[in-house]
């Protein structure tokens, strides 16, 4: 038999050539993003549904200001990056978007993630970063979109994002905790220097050493505050509890400063307009490989991250409506919305769940709504700069506590416990991971387990050797070490064939080849899917190894898709053209009887015809 002729390195790379090209012509035109789809919703716009859009407006941007402010407090960022990350990703994401309902912003989960990353660094000045950091988070966005990576998206678990989000809202409320006591949270060392705890129990060691310290006045204005937002949030449920319980705390506030109490406030955050534009970083300067390289780990988290949190809410919200949205197209919209707070005073954005949420609620129409609330909280931005000096610490610290717990869902966590172990362990080696490490670091653990636990799954192939029956008929073998007729063995093979099953496939036919009294064995490949060059290879050692023996492989059922992989890798001449045998679609086991006829040439021997059937409950003669 000739061996299959090597391509040359010429013809190698004009192959790979023509593969790229295909692919960049994909993305130039059938994947192509749409650069401004909110002109579709403009067509037929009417007087009803910019009120309705207005009032939806209006709405979020009661809540996204104090929200804001707080997801920049849990980043540990002046509070104007939180408001400006509002006004900017919701004006620029309603541009960009293919959903009606998303208004991006800073979130709690990219918030956090940014805080436990310049935890661990220190020695960092994060407000001097965040430009490059969102930057950087935006350009990576964009590139996703080009490349239609979001479609990736639905294979990552949903116990990874239950694990993550359920941990970064435990982490949240603990570090909150230090602010509604007004306790410090920082070790001091040996040196001088000091150290902040941010894993769950040394926070919490911390928080327990100097419960003794706490200041019982914040402990009450927070109470209050607690008890004006769940009042509200039972007995008026359409009134925007967070910014009315804000609005009372720093009242009360500035009632306990006019008798003399002493009330820890964020005088030191104010800002003006002028803080608005922050200096963005020079491209050409020696410190900006550094930066970069030491950033965009972090970038690629919380890009990553985004992405999840935009698609999984965009995809609910749209589903209410019997509506699709393009993940793709959002993404973009997500790093244009990124780039554009990168030059101003902003924090990374992401799509938001609890404004997307109201918004929905509250009757939005079109991607206007969300441009309306972008405009509001830009005045709010800069008009209400000066009064943030007068919110009590205490009184934010404890609404940031109320958001948080919102995050903690009880049924999705018994869903992930409860469905299956690989759901559990994911689920809980994601959480644990998310106290115990960065956050940056937690969310890929989670991933990557997850991954595993899935290709482990589907890396293990069924094979199942089928004998002659008492009546003549092929049917699963009782015993395969008691084979009726010793020199042919048929293994049915069913399941993935890509690399991760490639060693446990090999393994498997030779444990069916163990006979020393077997010539022939036919694999029937009919169910068998994703070949790849990994199992490529370990079948042509395979046919190698028992040709050297005298033996002889067989391959029935060949779909076109396993059939392409084998021509394209050479192993056509190698197995040998009159040693394959295609599916056919009109009868599945005429594969199987040539195959049985070519084993009685390979033998030597006639047989009467065989009748033979795939499964018991589909039996079929021929």
């Amino acid at each position: 038999m000739s061996s299959p002729s090597t391509p040359s390195w010429w013809q190698l790379f004009c192959g790979l050539l023509r593969q790229g090209r295909g692919l960049v012509r994909d993305s130039l035109t059938d994947n192509a993003l749409d650069p401004l789809p909110l002109r579709r919703h403009l067509r037929g716009y009417s007087l009803p549904m910019f009120r309705s859009d207005a009032k939806a407006g209006a709405s979020v941007a009661l809540l996204d200001i104090p929200q804001s402010m707080a997801y920049a407090a849990i980043a540990g960022l002046p509070l104007q990056f939180g408001v400006m990350c509002s006004a900017v990703a919701a004006m620029i994401g309603s541009l960009f978007g293919s959903s009606r309902f998303t208004v991006l912003g800073p979130t709690n989960a990219t918030a956090f993630m940014i805080f436990s990353y310049f935890a661990t660094e220190p020695y960092l000045d994060r407000m001097a970063l965040m430009p490059l950091l969102v930057f950087l988070v935006g350009a990576l966005l964009i590139l996703g979109a080009w490349l239609r990576v979001a479609e990736l998206t639905q294979y990552i678990s949903r116990a990874v994002i239950v694990g993550y989000v359920t941990g970064a809202a435990l982490l949240i409320i603990v570090n909150q905790l230090a602010g509604v006591l007004g306790l410090s949270l920082a070790v001091p060392m040996a040196d001088g220097t000091s150290y902040q705890p941010r894993t769950l129990p040394g926070i919490l060691w911390q928080l327990v050493q100097k419960l003794g310290e706490a200041d019982l006045i914040g402990l009450g204005l927070a109470a209050a505050t607690a008890l004006c937002f769940f009042g509200l949030r039972r007995l008026r449920p359409s009134w925007p509890a967070l910014a009315m319980a804000l609005i009372a705390g720093t009242l009360l506030g500035a009632g306990l400063r006019s008798l003399q109490y002493e009330v820890a406030t964020f005088r030191d955050a104010s800002f003006t307009w002028l803080d608005l534009l922050p200096p963005f970083p020079d491209f050409a300067s020696p410190r900006f490989l550094a930066d970069f390289s030491r950033l965009f780990g972090l970038a690629v988290a919380l890009a990553f991250l985004a992405t999840l949190e935009s698609s999984s809410m965009a995809k609910t919200l749209a589903s209410l409506k019997g509506q699709r949205v393009d993940g793709n197209q959002d993404m973009f919209s997500l790093g244009m919305a990124n780039l554009c707070c990168s030059y101003l005073s902003g924090m990374p954005a992401s799509g938001s769940l609890v404004r997307s949420s109201l918004n929905f609620q509250s009757g939005a129409r079109t991607p206007l709504a969300a441009l309306m609330n972008g405009l509001l909280c830009l005045g709010g931005a800069l008009c209400l700069g000066p009064v943030v000096a007068y919110v009590p610490r205490a009184c934010l610290g404890v609404l940031i506590i109320c958001v948080a717990l919102s995050l903690i869902h009880s049924r999705n966590i018994r869903i992930c416990l409860q469905a299956t172990g690989s759901d559990a362990l994911t689920f809980l080696v994601t959480l644990g991971a998310t106290l115990m490490v960065p956050l940056h670091v937690a969310i890929f653990t989670g991933v990557g387990l997850s991954l595993v636990l899935y290709l482990r799954k589907a890396s293990q192939p069924s094979l199942v050797e089928y004998e002659f029956n008492q009546e003549g008929n092929l049917a699963e073998a009782a015993d395969p070490a008691r084979r009726q007729n010793p020199a042919v063995s048929i293994v049915h093979v069913e399941g993935e064939l890509f690399f991760g099953a490639a060693e446990l496939f090999r393994t498997q036919v030779q444990q069916a080849c163990a006979d020393p009294n077997l010539r022939v064995i036919i694999l029937r490949l009919k169910n068998a899917r994703h070949l790849d060059a990994t199992s490529v290879m370990a079948l042509d050692e395979l046919v190698r190894v028992l040709r050297s023996k005298g033996r002889h492989v067989l391959i029935s059922g060949i779909m076109k898709d396993i059939y392409r992989v084998l021509r394209n890798a050479g192993m056509v001449e190698v197995i040998g053209k009159e040693n394959l045998f295609p599916a056919s679609p009109s009868n599945p086991n005429v594969a199987t009887r040539n195959a049985l006829r070519r084993a009685q040439e390979l033998l030597g021997t006639t047989e009467a015809e065989v009748r033979i059937y795939y499964d018991a409950g589909k039996r079929r003669e021929e």
